[in-house]
C-alpha cells in the first residue's frame, strides 16, 4: 500500500485495487491510472477539507466514486455526478466485500472515516479530535475530552494499517492532546499527523515529548508535499 501526501488533511493511498483520496481541496496530484477505482472521501464542508475542484476528476479518470458527508449539500453535485455519489452521516456502515465503509461522528463538522480494502483497514478523522484550547473554559474542553474519547473508543479492537490523526500547532499547549489518546488506545501500523497548516516541525516536536516515547515507530515524518511512504 503506498501513501502519498497531498496537503493539510489530503492523502492519496493506492492498494493493489483501488485509490482512495480523502479531503483534498488543492495540491498536485501523482499521475493515476485510469483503470483502477477511484474513490473520493470528504469528511465535511469546510474549504480546508473540500473543493468542488474533486468533480473534474471525473472527466480524466473513468471510474471516480465520491463518498461525502451529510453536511455537504447535495447541489454542490454536478448533476451528471450524483449517480456516483453517495452522502453518509456518522454511524454508518455501507459497502460490500471490496469496499467496506463506517464512519464516526466528528467532534467538529461531518464525520471521520474507516475504510476496509484489499485487507487494508484505513482509518481517516477528517476534523474528529481532542480540539481542546488554552482558553477555554475547563468545561468545555472536559466535554470535548469526552466526546473524542467516546468515538475513538469505537477504533479499540481495529488493526488498522494507517491511520490519518490530527495535529494541530494552534492548539498551543492543547495540540498533543488528542493524537496521544489515539495512539495510547488504538492499534496502528503507521500514523500520520496532519492538518498541520504547513507547520511539519509540530511533528518532531510531538516526538519529542515524554508521552510519545513508545509510539515514535510508527508516526511518520511528513516534511512537504507530494511525500509518499510504503505501508505493508
Amino acid at each position: 500500500m503506498n501513501v502519498t501526501y497531498i496537503y493539510h488533511s489530503s492523502f492519496l493511498v493506492e492498494t493493489m485495487s483501488g485509490y482512495l483520496l480523502f479531503d483534498y481541496f488543492k495540491g498536485d496530484l501523482p499521475e493515476l491510472s485510469p483503470y483502477k477505482p477511484l474513490y473520493v472521501f470528504v469528511s465535511h464542508g469546510h474549504g480546508d477539507h473540500f473543493s468542488a475542484s474533486i468533480f473534474n476528476l471525473a472527466k480524466k479518470y473513468p471510474y471516480v466514486y465520491y463518498f461525502m458527508s451529510k453536511d455537504i449539500w447535495e447541489k454542490r453535485v454536478p448533476e451528471e455526478l450524483l449517480e456516483r455519489t453517495i452522502f453518509i452521516g456518522p454511524d454508518e456502515r455501507i459497502g460490500d466485500s471490496s469496499l467496506m465503509i463506517e464512519t464516526l461522528q466528528s467532534t467538529d463538522d461531518g464525520v471521520a472515516f474507516l475504510i476496509e480494502i484489499d485487507g487494508k483497514a484505513i482509518y481517516h478523522a477528517g476534523d474528529l479530535n481532542d480540539w481542546s484550547w488554552v482558553n477555554e473554559p475547563e468545561d468545555t474542553n472536559a466535554w470535548m475530552r469526552k466526546n473524542y474519547r467516546k468515538e475513538i473508543a469505537k477504533l479499540a479492537r481495529k488493526r488498522l494499517h494507517a491511520a490519518f490523526v490530527v495535529l494541530d500547532p494552534r492548539q498551543e499547549m492543547e495540540f498533543a492532546k488528542g493524537i496521544t489518546w489515539f495512539l495510547q488506545h488504538v492499534e496502528a501500523a503507521a500514523v500520520f499527523p496532519m492538518h498541520c497548516w504547513d507547520d511539519y516541525s509540530i511533528i518532531s516536536r510531538y516526538k519529542n515529548l515524554p508521552e510519545s516515547a513508545p509510539y515514535r515507530n510508527r508516526i511518520c515524518d511528513i516534511t512537504a508535499p507530494g511525500q509518499s511512504f510504503w505501508i505493508r
